[in-house]
């Protein structure tokens, strides 16, 4: 069955059933997994310092993000003891309903429950917990459409906190799997041919799957160079570039830490993806093709620049997110160079300094680890801040947009926190 044929029939389904707004955040960073907002949707040109609270319910522990979609929230975590997709009415915050996942996970770095953020495609809702167990759910009831899980189907290995396990087998998993076309790519860590998977998002069977490479803690992100479809793979490895259409592998670019600490979501500009370790820095790879050769080689790379967990958001040609002194950084693309500095904009250490960061292409808006959102243009002159709003407590949360409300979770602590919805000033005119 031809790779076209399938995007027909996906695209076929697709006229039957619930689909969400293009203004809705049905998954991480977005719609492009870039934390833009879609389409000509605008951030508010102010913030109130006091925006309107919409609602707020208990959240259990974990740190996965809220996503929106059809007029529903997917709060993932812990309940009762289990990882738990519940899906919260968008207008009120009731609970429509909630589905156990898989038992938690614990260890030093955080609470005890799902550290991957779900997604909405339609009338599915995906999610996946700490130990790889991935699931689709109808979207109307949470009824379970298919399972896998990456240990038992593709042979991942999950240790846990021990020894110099390295990526997803010690932390969880954390890269949330992406929807494109007919098709759910996610880095299931499989160590005999599974590193990389590609799964009917309907049915969950298995369309392709590609190299061993660990998973580490980002997601998969689809571009495309020279005509050729591409899946960026950030693992305990590196970065690996495979042809989408069947997984086979294009280029890698090794890179090696302690223990493959690798979180930021690959940004791609032009011909650069540009990823971030703590321990060797910000740095760009500059993916080149000559007919059937691909080759990847390192463009630039800054220590002063690291980014550790936080994913950055690039508009015009730079790049805005957490610098390694707990500061605010303006980083150009295409060099490395670093723009400008705001100092002092964040909560916990430096080594764990967090941003939740979205923009229109005009500005940015970031809520901070401490629970404050700044809103600030994107200008690599000049750090100039429009607005500023305490509107929740201590979180590594990125916030979720839709027409004007943004939703959010708190709480990093073992009582867990808030999901919250909160209305923001509307655009200028």
């Amino acid at each position: 069955m031809s790779f076209r044929f399938l995007q027909v029939a996906a695209m076929a389904v697709a006229m039957v059933t619930l689909v969400s707004s293009g203004a809705d955040w049905p998954r991480w960073r977005g719609l492009a997994n870039d934390g833009r907002l879609a389409g000509g949707d605008r951030l508010p040109a102010a913030l109130e310092a006091e925006p309107k609270v919409l609602w707020e319910v208990p959240a259990g522990e974990g740190l996965a993000s809220p996503v929106v979609g059809g007029g529903r929230v997917l709060a993932f975590d812990n309940q009762a003891g289990r990882e738990t997709l519940r899906a919260l009415d968008a207008a009120t915050g009731r609970e429509l309903w909630r589905a156990d996942v898989d038992e938690p996970f614990s260890d030093s770095q955080g609470p005890t429950g799902p550290r991957n953020t779900p997604l909405i495609d339609g009338d599915r809702a995906y999610a996946v917990s700490c130990r790889g167990e991935l699931q689709c759910r109808a979207m109307s009831d949470g009824a379970l459409r298919w399972r896998v899980s990456y240990i038992t189907n593709f042979q991942a290995v999950f240790v846990g906190e021990k020894g110099n396990a390295p990526g997803a087998s010690r932390h969880g998993n954390d890269g949330s799997p992406l929807i494109d076309g007919p098709h759910l790519l996610a880095l299931a860590g499989g160590t005999n041919g599974a590193g990389v998977v590609c799964l009917d998002k309907l049915t969950g069977s298995v369309v392709w799957k590609s190299t061993s490479e660990q998973a580490g803690y980002a997601p998969p992100v689809v571009t495309s160079w020279h005509g050729t479809p591409t899946v960026l793979a950030y693992t305990v490895s590196g970065l690996v570039g495979l042809r989408r259409s069947d997984g086979v592998e294009l280029w890698r670019h090794p890179i090696k830490t302690s223990f493959a600490r690798h979180v930021t979501t690959p940004i791609v500009a032009g011909d650069l993806v540009v990823v971030s370790s703590h321990e060797v820095g910000l740095m760009a790879v500059r993916v080149a093709n000559a007919g059937a050769s691909w080759t990847a080689a390192q463009a630039w790379v800054s220590k002063e620049a690291a980014i550790n967990y936080a994913s950055p958001v690039a508009v015009g040609g730079f790049l805005y997110g957490v610098g390694p002194a707990k500061d605010l950084i303006c980083v150009e693309l295409a060099t490395g160079r670093i723009a400008w500095r705001q100092a002092d904009a964040f909560h916990t250490a430096a080594g764990k300094a967090y941003a939740g960061m979205l923009s229109d292409g005009v500005r940015v808006l970031m809520l901070t680890d401490g629970g404050e959102l700044r809103l600030f243009d994107a200008d690599p002159a000049a750090y100039r801040e429009t607005g500023r709003a305490q509107v929740c407590g201590a979180n590594w949360c990125q916030p979720a947009w839709s027409e004007g409300i943004l939703s959010m979770r708190d709480g990093l602590t073992k009582q867990g926190g808030r999901w919250k919805a909160v209305r923001l000033a509307p655009p200028s005119s």
